[in-house]
Order: structure tokens, then sequence, then C-alpha cells
């Protein structure tokens, strides 16, 4: 409880992380807030499916609270509102802050009467696309600032964010929001392409890393280094060079 994981991808697509945290924290009783700005509903419910999970029965049960961004961006470009009277989250379009998304965030985690979910967790696929979409990134930083403080220490619950990144980009800004975030972050999976191009065996290879130094300065990090292969309903781990290629 109370941790900030972060989920970063580099040459490689980092999703299925994403659909591992949702179906593992739906499985586990717990209350989710998802903040999809990536795909839309039906695509993360097929997937779910795959893995024994179905959200619009957890939506409809309260235990998913689901923002479709793709959604909601259309609907305030052109004046829609999905429910008249209520602003919008994704209001920084045209502002220049994230107040009614931290809003959104913190109306749907906040425990109700007759609630009887484990934890708070809020999941957010990806946090790129808010600057792609215009936020400045101290805005960005802010919001994560503010739904830590709200849901990880005074709600007890557990953060986790996808955010793309690639050292060889030009784009300073999300660099500069991933390398604060790194700094900030309980646990850091990183998700990396091959250096040595596609393989069928290995998809690529996760960086596992807790943040000890964290909490201990005198703390070194603890560094785990695994090689993955996606299949159609799990994904299995090994350690480097132990792939079917190999051996």
């Amino acid at each position: 409880q109370g941790k900030f994981t972060l989920l970063r991808d580099t040459r490689t697509d980092g999703s299925f992380l994403v659909h591992h945290f949702l179906s593992f924290y739906l499985r586990a009783g717990c209350k989710v807030c998802f903040v999809a700005l990536l795909q839309s509903f039906s695509h993360y419910n097929i997937v779910a499916q795959k893995l024994g999970v179905n959200l619009t029965a957890a939506k409809e049960q309260g235990q998913l609270v689901f923002l479709e961004g793709l959604k909601s961006c259309l609907d305030l470009l052109f004046g829609e509102e999905e429910q008249p009277g209520q602003p919008s989250p994704l209001q920084f379009l045209s502002t220049s802050d994230l107040r009614a998304l931290f809003d959104f965030v913190w109306v749907s985690l906040t425990p109700r009467d007759g609630d009887s979910w484990k934890g708070p967790v809020l999941l957010v696929d990806d946090l790129s696309v808010l600057l792609s979409l215009g936020a400045a990134p101290v805005a960005v930083l802010d919001f994560i600032h503010y739904c830590r403080v709200s849901v990880c220490c005074q709600l007890k619950g557990n953060i986790v964010v996808l955010v793309h990144s690639n050292e060889d980009s030009e784009d300073e800004e999300n660099e500069l929001v991933v390398s604060s975030l790194c700094h900030h972050s309980d646990l850091i999976l990183w998700a990396e392409g091959l250096a040595t191009g596609f393989c069928k065996d290995v998809h690529g290879q996760i960086k596992i890393i807790k943040r000890l130094s964290l909490r201990q300065a005198a703390e070194q990090d603890l560094v785990h280094i695994y090689q993955y292969k996606i299949q159609d309903r799990n994904v299995t781990f090994f350690a480097r060079g132990l792939s079917n290629a190999v051996l």
C-alpha cells in the first residue's frame, strides 16, 4: 500500500504491463480508477477477457471507474459534454492546469458508505499523451504529485503509471517528465526492445528496479533484468541467454 509504480518502455510497447496490473488489481478486489488515454474501452475489455476479467461487469458494480480519454477529447473539442452540468476531466485542453483531472481521480477513489473494496488504485495509460495534448510538463508533474499525496499517502492506495521514453528522442519535455518520475518511484518496471532487433522467441527485456534509495539514502537500488516473450494469454519471463532461441 502507498506505492508509486512507474512503467517505462523504450523501443517497444509496454502496454502488456498495464493489462497485467489492471486485471491483477480487479481480481484482488481493489477500487480502480483507470485513466485510459491511449486506447478505447473495447480494446482494454477484449484483452481483459483473455486474462479472465470482465471490465463491463466491474464498471457496473462500481469497482472500476473508466475515463475514456479519446472519447472525452472529442466530446470536449466538439462541444459535447458527456454529463451535462459536470466539467470534463480533460479541461486542460482549454485551461492551463490538470485540476479537473485530479478532481475526477479524487472523487472516483474516495471511499463511500457501503464500499467494500480493499484499496484504491490509480492506473494511467499513458502519461505521455497528456504532453501530446498540450499539457505543460510542470502541470503533469504537479498532477502526479497531488495524486501521490492523496491516493498513496491519504487513502493508502497505489498508483501505476505508464510513460514512453527514448534516450535518443528530441522530445525534451517528455524526457524531463520521465526522469522526474523515475526519481520519485518506489518501483520501476522498464521494458526495452532488444538492441539486436526482432526475435520471435524474445520480444524484449524488462529491468525491475526496486528504489531502496528512496526510503534510505545509504541503500543501493536493487536491479533485476529478465527477458520476456508475450503470448496470447500470458507473458513468459526468463534469464538473459536462456530463451528457446539460444537453448
